[in-house]
Formats: structure tokens, sequence, C-alpha cells
């Protein structure tokens, strides 16, 4: 099983190898009981989001991780890959500037 530190860097390599934007990384280990880190990413259409969760999906499999779950679709512009230990949310562009779910980990320290 793959450490959560190097998941999060896969999983983010593999979102930044499809060109998605404007990618946070929330270190939320010391406030979140449930995952260790939230990786915020967008993309600019339907067919993009669908490229990163393959692109991230992919990695896993290469990697010898299981992949997570999954919600939402591309075409309604969010979608959110659970893999335990990170968690992925990945949004048009609009969608997410509409939610603004930064603001949720605001005070979490980022990583770099």
């Amino acid at each position: 099983m793959m450490e959560s530190l190097e998941l999060m860097n896969r999983a983010r390599d593999a979102l930044l190898s499809k060109k998605a934007a404007d990618v946070i990384v929330f270190d939320v280990r010391k406030t979140s009981p449930v995952t260790d880190y939230y990786i915020i990413a967008s993309g600019a259409t339907a067919a993009q989001l669908k490229a990163m969760t393959h692109s991230v999906n992919q990695a896993l499999k290469e990697a010898g991780q299981r992949g997570g779950r999954s919600s939402g679709a591309p075409d309604d512009g969010w979608i959110v890959l659970d893999l335990f230990d990170v968690v992925i949310h990945m949004f048009q562009t609009e969608i997410r500037s509409y939610y603004s779910i930064e603001e949720l980990w605001e005070e979490c320290p980022r990583v770099k």
C-alpha cells in the first residue's frame, strides 16, 4: 500500500500531465479524521475532466495501487475521487468558482 504523500504526489502529477489548472493541495492530517490530503483542480471542459480522472486512475494502476470510489460525472462539471488517504475534487472552472470549495480548508497548510 502506498504512503499518502506518495499517493498525493502521483495523483497531482497525473492531473498536471493533463494540464489541470489551479491545482491546490491541502494537508489536512491535523484537522481531518477522514483523509490526509485534499486536491482541488480545474479543467476547462467535460472532456478534460474525463481525461484527468483517467490519468489519475491509470497512474495508480501502474503503481500497483487500487483505485478508490468516484462520484459525479464530467458532464456535471464536478468529479470527486476518494482514494481514502487522498480526496480529489475536479471541477470545470466556472463551477469551481461558484462553489469556492477551497474555503473549507483555507486554514490548512498548502503543499507545494
